[in-house]
């Protein structure tokens, strides 16, 4: 079975009006990242206090822990207007000239994927952060001339799943950085039972410690978890999730106790079995599973880390005891292994 429902970004209008219903909208209902939201709390309320617009905001981490939520959140908490866009949307300087010139003062606004920004509209985001301004070519030719034209202050949230490729003089501009981690079982527990109590979902409280557990610790796969869960049991059931439902939801699913999807031990096979284990580069990998580097590296591997099943090296990725131990694999001891590289 395909699991790419977790890596689709297609519209649905029932999944997406869902997410927004579930989507905090004070640091206050925001679940997990404790440190995080403590400080973002006291840079809001001197902000605040001042009268002036939150510092430029450089969010990064893995998808699906709630960078997009986070930048709506600040946006309230400051009472500031929100503008949302990509970096792959902003094709012209005149697309982002378009945005700036119609802020109102102490807005928000957000740009997704940020590390895609073009050089030249990197270099005019430039001065639009620190002196809020906008330089603008007017007439052509030797005629042309060049205009600096006011733009209200304002607060750039900069996100990205990728903070390395982000050029170093547009990082260097933000004055807060914050780095989301995956959630711990517990804090994903919370962020059911939220979701729970939205929906009007009736769960046990072993089916959403078990379902903590499969939810790869973003809290977009446990919302969506739960709602898969919620479908088998007004099908297959009474209504009620329990414990019952969740094991043969999961396994329906081909979701382990651990969170790893079909595609996820298949990368942890190909690995062990063509590759004696490792090392293997990122992109013949990418080819041995029929995936996208971006989305291996995007989204499989940071959770395969981060829970010990595969590890990078300096020549490439390696699986772990752990992965041979989770998949009923024994270890081989291959002396030639060298020659394959």
């Amino acid at each position: 079975m395909d699991n790419t429902q977790y890596l689709d970004g297609s519209f649905d209008s029932q999944e997406d009006s869902q997410e927004q219903l579930l989507r905090p909208h004070y640091l206050r209902d925001f679940q997990g990242q404790e440190a995080l939201k403590e400080n973002l709390g006291v840079f809001i309320t001197a902000a605040r206090e001042r009268d002036e617009s939150l510092d430029h905001v450089f969010l990064s981490g893995p998808p699906g822990l709630g960078k997009t939520t986070l930048a709506g959140i600040m946006a309230n908490e400051m009472g500031a207007d929100f503008k949302v866009t990509s970096a792959p949307a902003l094709e012209k300087p005149k697309d982002l000239a378009g945005i700036l010139t119609t802020m109102t003062e102490n807005s928000v606004f957000f740009i997704d994927e940020i590390h895609r920004l073009k050089p030249a509209l990197e270099e005019m985001l430039y001065i639009a952060m620190e002196d809020y301004e906008i330089d603008w070519v007017v007439g052509q030719g030797p005629s042309a001339r060049t205009m600096r034209i006011p733009i209200p202050e304002f607060t750039l949230i900069g996100a990205t799943t990728k903070a390395g490729q982000v050029a170093g003089p547009l990082y260097s501009r933000f004055g807060i950085s914050v780095r989301m981690d995956f959630y711990t079982p517990e804090d994903i527990a919370r962020i059911i039972r939220r979701t729970a109590s939205i929906l009007h979902v009736d769960i046990q409280e072993n089916s959403i410690e078990q379902l903590a557990g499969s939810s790869r610790g973003t809290p977009r796969v446990a919302n969506r978890l739960l709602r898969r869960m919620r479908d088998y049991a007004q099908v297959l059931a009474d209504g009620k999730i329990d414990s019952r439902v969740v094991t043969e939801g999961l396994k329906r699913l081909e979701i382990d106790h651990f969170g790893l999807e079909k595609h996820d031990r298949e990368i942890l096979r190909t690995i062990i079995e063509n590759y004696h284990g490792g090392p293997v580069g990122a992109e013949t990998l990418a080819i041995s599973v029929g995936e996208a580097i971006e989305s291996l590296e995007d989204f499989y591997e940071p959770y395969l880390i981060q829970r010990g099943f595969l590890q990078r090296t300096p020549r490439g990725r390696m699986v772990t005891d752990l992965a041979y131990s989770h998949l009923n694999l024994n270890k081989r001891n291959n002396e030639d292994q060298d020659l394959l590289f």
